[in-house]
């Protein structure tokens, strides 16, 4: 039953990784298309774009982030923990 199950788990974290894969393609292999007619006459750059912030995520954002992430984790793994515990001593009283 183990080896199913870690065959299982490995087939499913390549699952996983296919799929992020598949998420991702269309943005990383993206190109621009020549405007109609042809490339005998010059292409006109976008206008520019102005953004408000420049620095990107503020620092307190990123520590909220990381803290929700971590306080899930923790929260998951107490929970799983108890599950595979009572699960556990269910067995063994049978």
């Amino acid at each position: 039953m183990t080896r199913i199950r870690r065959i299982l788990t490995a087939l499913a974290t390549l699952t996983g990784a296919l799929l992020a894969f598949i998420a991702a393609s269309p943005a990383a292999l993206a190109i621009r298309v020549p405007p109609p007619g042809g490339y005998d006459r010059p292409v006109q750059a976008p206008p520019q774009v102005h953004t408000i912030i420049v620095g990107g995520m503020p620092g307190w954002q990123i520590a909220l982030i990381a803290a929700a992430a971590a306080l899930a984790a923790a929260v998951a793994a107490v929970l799983l923990n108890h599950a595979w515990a009572a699960r556990k001593a269910h067995a063994t009283t049978a």
